[in-house]
């Protein structure tokens, strides 16, 4: 599998290959290369960013860490329920998203 790294702004283009139980990682230029191509092979996570509604427009949200790439769908799912009368950048909008140990915050202003 051929992939390029997101760990860093430098892009190491990834070679990353099952070798019996091991994984192998090459092309990378740091140790957050190697994590993140033996993570993207068995268990790829990502931060999630999306909009939410509110009065006034739409605000920007995240999550507070990484969630698994196949719960993604459902962490948007529950964020597309929002509709926000009032936050600010910083505020918790969902505690625990899908229980994954992860909130949903605001990460700007009106």
């Amino acid at each position: 599998m051929k992939t390029t790294c997101i760990m860093c702004p430098v892009g190491c283009e990834l070679t990353i290959e099952k070798v019996g139980k091991e994984v192998k990682v090459t092309g990378n230029s740091c140790l957050r290369g190697e994590t993140y191509g033996k993570n993207e092979l068995t268990n790829p996570m990502r931060i999630v960013t999306a909009l939410v509604k509110t009065k006034l427009g739409v605000l920007p949200v995240k999550t507070t860490g990484m969630v698994p790439k196949n719960r993604i769908n459902d962490v948007l799912k529950e964020i597309e329920k929002l509709e926000l009368n009032k936050a600010q950048a910083g505020d918790v909008v969902i505690k625990n998203v899908c229980n994954l140990n992860v909130d949903i915050v605001v990460t700007g202003n009106y």
